[in-house]
Parts: C-alpha cells; structure tokens; sequence
C-alpha cells in the first residue's frame, strides 16, 4: 500500500476514527523508541596502549617471496 493509499483511506474516515487511528500511530512511534538500542559510543583513545604491532607489520611474507 502507497502513502497516498493511505492517506485516502485516513482522509475517508470520520473525525473520531481519524484521532484513534492518529492515537495508535503514536503507541507504534512510542513502543518502537522504546526497544531500539542506544548505540554506546566509544571514548576517542579508550584502547591506547592495549594493542601491540609488531615492529615488522609492513614487511613483505616469506610465504609470498616467490610471487613479489
């Protein structure tokens, strides 16, 4: 069903079925802000320190020496 479907059916229905129908909207909106997730935000720079590269990171594998 399109929006404008269903802003036809809406803009059919009598005054007091217009505010039940604009009143269950508001129950969907407020259950659905309920139960989505708030996304946690990292502290820039929380993990500094914990992760240790090693000094060789950027050299070529051995394992690839025949195809370089």
């Amino acid at each position: 069903m399109s929006n404008a479907d269903l802003f036809v059916k809406i803009e059919s229905l009598p005054s007091e079925l217009k505010k039940e129908v604009e009143e269950f909207i508001e129950a969907i909106l407020k259950r659905r802000r309920i139960r989505s997730p708030k996304k946690k935000v990292l502290p820039f720079g929380k993990y500094k320190g914990m992760i240790k590269m090693s000094e060789d990171f950027d050299a070529p594998l051995d394992d690839f020496k025949e195809y370089m």
